[in-house]
């Protein structure tokens, strides 16, 4: 697939498209079909066949657009991101559907949805000192200061909207709060669900306090790790 056929699909706007359910979003698949076979009438897709592992399913499916196929795999899943034990073929069909999105969006279409599927490992640093920690500044008003909030649910994450020029003290408070998450997960999956639901949070971090946003990462990456090793 050459570079323009790539940047043609990516450049579509599919936000009008884009279902929410609880905390996950989901591109139409109706509308990412149809906007695939404009670009290449000679588009084609095929399911495999699904994989258990126990009690639960992995489905797959190959895209093949302008010449290239793409293969991408996805658990059979709830709206909360778990896999289901002994899905049921509405289950299976509708994961199918999305798992065909999913390799779709390799092609380009909707890729920026996936953004925030995986955390962005390749950024952190190997190995991170935890800084001292600092006083909490005192506020000079009883005034409520506005907040900024993650996606509602029970992920979300909520400070100061506004740091002022401390942004260093608001950003520990950000890991702070970040460390009390991680430390109530039970899964990779709730790591991943804390870090998209909180994403406008971690972004004016990452702009604004890198060397922090290093150190929060750091502790993404060491609780995913860890369920890793435990599986």
């Amino acid at each position: 697939m050459s570079e323009n056929n790539y940047s043609a699909l990516a450049k579509i706007d599919v936000s009008k498209y884009v279902e929410k359910k609880q905390n996950l979003s989901y591109l139409s698949w109706p509308f990412a079909v149809d906007q695939l076979m404009r670009h290449d009438q000679q588009a084609n897709w095929v399911f495999n066949e699904p994989v258990m592992f126990g009690e639960t399913m992995m489905v797959s499916c190959t895209v093949t657009a302008f010449g290239k196929p793409m293969t991408m795999h996805l658990p059979v899943m709830d709206h909360r991101n778990q896999a289901i034990k002994n899905p049921n073929a509405f289950e299976v069909n509708k994961n199918m559907m999305r798992c065909l999105v999913k390799a779709i969006a390799c092609h380009g279409l909707g890729i920026q949805i996936y953004a925030g599927e995986d955390l962005p490992l390749e950024e952190l640093p190997a190995k991170v000192d935890k800084p001292a920690p600092k006083a909490k500044a005192e506020t000079g008003s009883a005034a409520t200061p506005p907040k900024m909030e993650g996606k509602e649910g029970p992920w979300q994450l909520s400070v100061t909207a506004d740091p002022g020029t401390d942004i260093t003290s608001w950003a520990e408070i950000v890991i702070e709060a970040t460390k009390l998450a991680l430390e109530q997960t039970h899964s990779s999956e709730d790591v991943m669900s804390i870090f998209k639901v909180n994403r406008n949070i971690f972004d004016r971090m990452k702009a604004d306090a890198k060397e922090q946003y290093d150190q929060m990462m750091a502790l993404f990456k060491e609780k995913k790790e860890s369920f890793k090793e435990a599986a």
